[in-house]
């Protein structure tokens, strides 16, 4: 495949070497085309060593051969990392003054973007629109990501990593099973992890980011659906052209889950607090107010999943359930448990730890009915996040089909 990888002048530019030599080793025919900003970040030599093609950012080269508009004319997929601020005002705008422009407007190949940029810029409504116009038109964000920023800020607009920005941009081009599939159906999930307060400044929460149930918002969405995200204190963005409700506590998320219970499909992946503090306080408790040894009298959550799954309905519910049981035939045989306790129709069990399943990182997940594992989907979460959706996909397909042949003849 002919990969087109577009570079734009911010600091994460070095990190598209890594995805460049991943492509190149994949066996793909990958052509870069940087700014003339990137190349301040980022040596010609280094990119054409990696690439094992010429590299260049000017219009006027090699003319003879058109290459500002055959070099989009020839790509299959176009990989845009990291994109700044600017070129994304670019790109939305359908400005064409460097090579990277021109080889974009004369494409059809689709379009893959991984913005990467400071907070304050990333949240700008001007960033955002444009963003949302590149998704309109058919462009896929990958990203970004909470964590460090340059110098010492931190925050949403770091560019997601590179081994995940290549598997999302492959998956639009080879793994797309599941376009259109869940057109014309409604689809609401939660993510994140519930807060429970002690005061106005703690509270008992878990580390769940979000990014699992954000990713699975995208890849309803790219798969036609129209999507509701839950969002619980989320440390990820939000995928473009999804609804977002904001919650924070356990009774906020299982009363915006109720309200949107009748969708087609409903999947509950935030990780939600077991319990709550039964009094909480008006004014941030002190040392000398608690003791030595502070006592928290709590009381337990009503179980959401549970809920959802056995109220009247005829739509698809989905569960998740987070283990750490290290052993692998007694964690399926937990979430067998606890899939028939909850109700649900399918159950996605992973496994997490101290350094396992939480945030940034890939993932290995298997999917359960009733009859046990239907599916097993690894690596970073969108790819994962494709293949729940993809089963989803398949199951309401097949009740479809059932429903249609046990209709009586007239």
């Amino acid at each position: 495949m002919r990969v087109v990888v577009g570079i734009s002048g911010g600091i994460a530019a070095y990190k598209a070497a890594l995805a460049i030599r991943e492509l190149v080793q994949a066996g793909h025919d990958v052509h870069v085309v940087p700014t003339a900003s990137a190349l301040r970040f980022i040596g010609r030599p280094t990119l054409e060593a990696l690439s094992r093609n010429p590299v260049t950012d000017e219009v006027f080269d090699d003319v003879a051969s058109v290459r500002h508009v055959a070099l989009g004319q020839q790509a299959d997929l176009i990989v845009v990392l990291p994109a700044t601020a600017n070129t994304i005002a670019k790109l939305a705008h359908g400005l064409a003054d460097d090579l990277l422009g021109t080889t974009i407007l004369a494409s059809r190949a689709p379009l893959v973007i991984a913005p990467a940029m400071h907070t304050e810029m990333w949240e700008q409504a001007a960033v955002r629109t444009n963003v949302a116009t590149l998704v309109e038109r058919g462009a896929t964000i990958v990203g970004p990501v909470a964590g460090q920023l340059t110098g010492a800020d931190s925050g949403m607009g770091r560019m997601a990593e590179p081994h995940d920005v290549v598997a999302a941009a492959l998956a639009v081009v080879e793994g797309a099973r599941t376009a259109g599939s869940l057109a014309g159906r409604t689809l609401v999930v939660s993510a994140g992890g519930t807060r429970e307060p002690i005061d106005p400044v703690r509270f008992i929460g878990n580390r769940s980011s979000g990014a699992m149930g954000a990713a699975i918002a995208a890849a309803a969405r790219d798969a036609g659906a129209t999507v509701t995200l839950v969002g619980a204190n989320l440390d990820v963005a939000v995928p473009t052209g999804v609804e977002h409700v904001q919650v924070e506590t356990t009774a906020q998320l299982a009363e915006a889950m109720a309200a949107h219970a009748g969708a087609d499909v409903v999947v509950m992946a935030a990780a939600v607090a077991d319990y709550r503090v039964d009094e909480v306080a008006d004014g941030k408790r002190s040392k000398e107010s608690w003791g030595e040894h502070p006592t928290l009298t709590l009381t337990q959550n009503p179980d959401i999943l549970a809920g959802l799954a056995k109220r009247p309905r005829s739509n698809l519910v989905v569960g998740f359930a987070a283990e750490t049981e290290t052993d692998d035939a007694a964690l399926v045989e937990r979430g067998r448990g606890k899939l028939a306790r909850k109700g649900a129709d399918l159950l996605v069990l992973n496994r997490v730890g101290h350094d396992e399943g939480f945030g940034d990182v890939g993932t290995l997940v298997r999917v359960l009915d009733a009859s046990g594992i239907i599916a097993e989907q690894s690596g970073p979460k969108a790819s994962v996040a494709r293949g729940i959706i993809d089963t989803v996909a398949q199951q309401l397909a097949a009740r479809t089909t059932t429903a249609a042949s046990t209709e009586e003849p007239r």
